[in-house]
């Protein structure tokens, strides 16, 4: 083989790649897979020296910080589908706040299943257990939609298998979609407008509730992040003595279709 017929050999595999990536085949993901990795102490064997210099300069100042207790927390809050007892518990929270900043109650109080990050575990209630909770700069707003919205908005959580809400029930099949739902005991009425306390992520219409992009009025709570609120909820209680509990009581009932 001489060394002319090698680089015309070259040169023609050289063109079919140019004409391939040039042509119109187009590749597509057909499998993807995910999980999630703690951070926790396994990767301290592997720390970086300058950066655990750096961090340990403010190390004791935000330990300090974050493990000041706040409250306490009568049993262990989960966060699972269709309802929760930590979803549950913001969501009347997100309702309440709003309702104090309207001056009048709010019909409903909506969060994401997945804004929640972890669970509060019993006892005491620190700074950290919070931003563990709430570790985005999510803010509270006020939301007014229109019926016919709403129900489109509850049909939206059916098909994700259930969200936080406070002040109305769902009735949803176990394969996603809508049977019933009332607000506040009543049924929805399509030419009617609701307030919904919520956070400005949802208001976007992102985790598949586009619904509430359809918003006809919107109102952010100055400087209100959804942490911040939280832990004065908690404080608040402390203040009185009480302890943060929560429970599931059919708020979003799965039945068969």
């Amino acid at each position: 083989m001489n060394l002319r017929f090698i680089t015309h050999s070259l040169l023609s595999v050289a063109a079919a790649m140019v004409l391939i990536s040039c042509g119109s085949y187009r590749a597509s993901v057909t499998n993807s897979q995910g999980r999630l990795i703690p951070v926790d102490a396994t990767w301290d064997a592997r720390a970086d020296q300058s950066i655990a210099l750096c961090i340990n300069t403010y190390k004791s100042q935000i330990e300090q910080i974050m493990n000041q207790p706040i409250g306490k927390a009568a049993t262990t809050l989960k966060v699972f589908q269709p309802e929760s007892p930590l979803s549950n518990l913001t969501a009347d929270m997100l309702k309440s706040v709003t309702s104090k900043y309207l001056g009048k109650p709010v019909d409903m109080g909506v969060i994401n299943l997945g804004g929640l990050r972890t669970t509060l575990t019993e006892g005491v209630i620190t700074v950290g257990n919070i931003y563990e909770i709430f570790p985005f700069e999510n803010t509270v707003i006020i939301l007014t939609l229109k019926g016919e919205d709403v129900r489109h908005l509850f049909e939206e959580m059916a098909f994700r298998g259930g969200e936080g809400i406070s002040g109305a029930q769902l009735v949803i099949t176990k394969k996603g979609k809508l049977k019933s739902c009332t607000i506040n005991g009543k049924p929805v009425d399509p030419k009617a407008e609701y307030t919904i306390g919520t956070i400005d992520y949802l208001a976007e219409g992102n985790d598949g509730m586009g619904s509430f992009k359809k918003a006809v009025r919107r109102q952010d709570l100055p400087d209100a992040l959804l942490r911040d609120v939280f832990m004065d909820y908690v404080k608040e209680q402390a203040a009185l003595g009480k302890s943060i509990d929560s429970k599931c009581d059919n708020r979003v009932k799965v039945v068969a279709e």
